[in-house]
């Protein structure tokens, strides 16, 4: 390969490093779709005081709109392995940006119904996912940059890509962590089965440990909307990381890597629906104001 062109030097033929030519209009649909969920996201996180928001859902879209852009810089020029190399580095790596938000909105949720109910309080949840999803990242990013070194001077591309494939196994080993522990919190709350004692104050006011069944909070509309858009989120995330690992281990030169329909299909749509699932059923308005009113009134009630 080479840096400038990517072309057969004995025809007029060119010859693109994706095996086709990425097609203008989808590349156009999806960089007007990440760039209208960023300015959206932004605006939403601002309104709502929601700043995790932005290096999570929003940096997300802003990687996916330079990929797609990409794309498009390859549909007009597609022997060029510059905008080959950007698009294939920002779409793989973008996504992780967006896990983070799904971690950190499960922790809300269970501070609402009941830390008692879950393995792990809402902090472990972000220091343990959060992290994983940092080293998915970092081996990522360290596999993209080793991938395009080599295909810039040449140089075979697939240890670099082995890398990388590493990191999206690894946000798979987190995300499925995340759905079993998740699972597990809504079936024991919904059994009313917590997953650890609970202390709460006897009548001369000292604390006492229980292990037994309490009274559990009711799940509220705002609530059940929210986990209607995790669940919606979370699958998406799933169909894409399944698609990248397969694609990614069948090579830089394999047949599914090699297809834009699946590209567009398994890649592109899924991680859409994730960021726009975010933009309808957004923490803000649906945890974070609550939380804050609840918080508030508590307060008054105390004051009182």
């Amino acid at each position: 390969m080479s840096s400038s062109n990517y072309s057969a030097a004995s025809s007029n033929e060119v010859h693109s490093p994706y095996g086709y030519v990425p097609t203008a209009a989808v590349c156009i649909t999806f960089i007007a779709l990440f760039g209208l969920s960023a300015i959206l996201h932004l605006g939403q996180a601002i309104r709502y005081k929601t700043w995790w928001m932005i290096p999570s859902v929003f940096i997300g879209n802003f990687g996916e709109t330079v990929g797609w852009s990409g794309r498009f810089w390859s549909s007009k020029n597609p022997g060029l392995l510059d905008p080959y190399l950007m698009q294939i580095t920002c779409t793989i790596i973008a996504p992780s940006f967006m896990s983070a938000a799904n971690f950190t909105i499960l922790g809300y949720i269970i501070r609402r119904l009941g830390t008692h109910y879950s393995r792990l309080s809402p902090r472990w949840y972000l220091i343990i996912f959060i992290g994983l999803d940092v080293a998915s990242l970092t081996v990522q990013a360290i596999g993209g940059a080793k991938a395009s070194g080599a295909a810039q001077n040449d140089e075979d591309a697939g240890p670099g890509g082995r890398i990388m494939l590493y990191g999206i196994v690894t946000q798979m080993i987190a995300l499925t962590a995340y759905v079993a522990l998740g699972t597990e919190f809504i079936v024991r709350y919904t059994l009313n089965k917590p997953a650890r004692a609970i202390a709460v104050q006897n009548t001369q006011g000292s604390d006492v440990t229980l292990d037994e069944k309490v009274s559990r909070p009711a799940i509220d509309r705002n609530t059940k909307l929210m986990l209607l858009g995790l669940i919606i989120n979370t699958v998406f995330l799933f169909i894409r990381a399944i698609y990248r690992t397969i694609e990614l281990n069948d090579g830089w030169d394999g047949s599914i890597i090699t297809n834009q329909a699946l590209f567009n299909w398994l890649d592109g749509m899924p991680i859409t629906v994730c960021t726009y699932t975010f933009n309808l059923f957004h923490p803000g308005p649906l945890l974070v104001r609550q939380n804050q009113r609840e918080q508030s009134e508590e307060t008054k009630e105390i004051d009182a």
